[in-house]
């Protein structure tokens, strides 16, 4: 993809409702045209962008209302079909290499169009590992919400929303007022969400404690725990856990996780979920009588999947509700001690806007840019390209059947 003059746009995120995230921000962008000299960038008007245009001129950006002439595109969320441009480079999120029936038609259009098409969530280093993700900051907020929540519906504290706040500087600030009884928090996963969780859960002085001491302990001050998978799961079979049998056959697994959740009063769920793999846990196990669990933060969101009360997304202006375990129904938050509180809000990096896009702009240009202006070292783009001139790539080839609408 090097070239003599490489155009990047950043194109104004269209989809409703509104992301005021970006791939880069300002002091990236001067950064980025610092080292790269034979690159121009042109910055899409936006009246939504958690930076200013005038903070994006001034990094040298050009300032313009179409990038549709760029060589590559830059977004964050699914761009708007009337936006896309006709045979560029396309990065954003699209949701679609899990066969997300609702942007089907997206994924048509883009191979009608005859964009290359290049997935945030598929860029990785020759492990696997991904390279470039928001998911710290879905791990910051969606804890901090998980607390806020909480001192909530048990009238304990009020906390400012999020996205009231500045920047996460601001956010820390609120972590004072918290006042927590001796509960016990469960958070899932190891990965950047779960990390991101734990900076909110330590910096509110919440002592963390080993799962062995969280089932068999008592303490006087609240207290949580991390759980990996090896923790809320055990083979069918019998016999020890093994983390890439778990991964490769996960039907081999059933979940282990109820022991945990009848000493837990919030959960925290931080953890990659396949649809293969076992549930945390079903629709009866809400209902018995030492089932504790009272809020629950689904950072993964996943709906009706891991966690049977996570219903529906809730949304950032109106981030929760409560789930009635006796006719499995979504009600209106806080209506019922009975019920259990969710919080499911699908874009929780978007509360955090400035960080988010920061933190996300550093990896780009560290691990992403040098691949597009040289040698796409280890293939890290091509293993990222969804859509190339028309068709789907080898590896992705898979998701024909689903672009063909069967």
């Amino acid at each position: 993809m090097a070239k003599q003059s490489l155009q990047l746009g950043i194109i104004k995120e269209g989809k409703i409702p509104i992301d005021r995230r970006v791939p880069l921000i300002p002091q990236q962008v001067k950064t980025l045209l610092e080292t790269y000299p034979e690159v121009v960038v042109k910055c899409q008007r936006s009246d939504i962008r958690c930076f200013s245009d005038e903070e994006y001129e001034q990094a040298g950006a050009l300032l313009v209302d179409d990038v549709s002439d760029c060589d590559i595109i830059l977004g964050v969320k699914e761009v708007p079909l009337s936006m896309l441009a006709n045979g560029k480079t396309h990065f954003f999120f699209s949701h679609t290499i899990k066969k997300q029936e609702y942007n089907r038609k997206l994924l048509q259009t883009i191979l009608e169009k005859q964009i290359r098409l290049i997935d945030w969530e598929c860029l990785t280093n020759k492990n696997g590992k991904r390279l470039i993700a928001f998911g710290r900051y879905a791990g910051i907020v969606g804890a901090y919400n998980g607390i806020l929540t909480y001192g909530k519906r048990f009238n304990l504290f009020h906390l400012r929303p999020a996205h009231t706040c500045f920047d996460l500087e601001d956010l820390k600030t609120e972590f004072r007022k918290v006042d927590l009884p001796k509960i016990k928090i469960i958070l899932t996963g190891g990965g950047r969400v779960s990390k991101g969780a734990m900076e909110v859960l330590d910096g509110m002085k919440i002592r963390k404690v080993s799962p062995a001491e969280f089932l068999e302990e008592h303490f006087n001050e609240p207290v949580y725990t991390q759980l990996n998978s090896r923790d809320y799961n055990e083979r069918i079979a019998g016999g020890i856990f093994d983390r890439d049998e778990f991964y490769a056959h996960p039907d081999r697994y059933r979940s282990s996780f109820l022991p945990y959740a009848k000493k837990a009063d919030l959960l925290i769920a931080g953890a990659y979920w396949d649809p293969r793999a076992p549930v945390l846990f079903n629709k009866e196990d809400i209902s018995a009588k030492d089932f504790k669990v009272k809020v629950i933060a689904d950072i993964t969101c996943d709906i009706e999947g891991s966690i049977p009360s996570t219903k529906k997304p809730s949304t950032i202006e109106d981030p929760v509700y409560d789930y009635n375990p006796s006719n499995d129904r979504v009600e209106e938050a806080f209506t019922d001690e009975g019920n259990i509180t969710v919080m499911a809000v699908d874009n929780l990096p978007c509360e955090l806007p400035r960080n988010a896009s920061e933190d996300f702009g550093k990896e780009f240009l560290a691990h992403i840019m040098p691949n597009l202006v040289g040698e796409d070292v280890d293939g890290i783009i091509e293993r990222a390209t969804i859509a190339n001139e028309g068709s789907l790539t080898d590896r992705f080839s898979y998701l024909q059947d689903y672009v063909d609408g069967n």
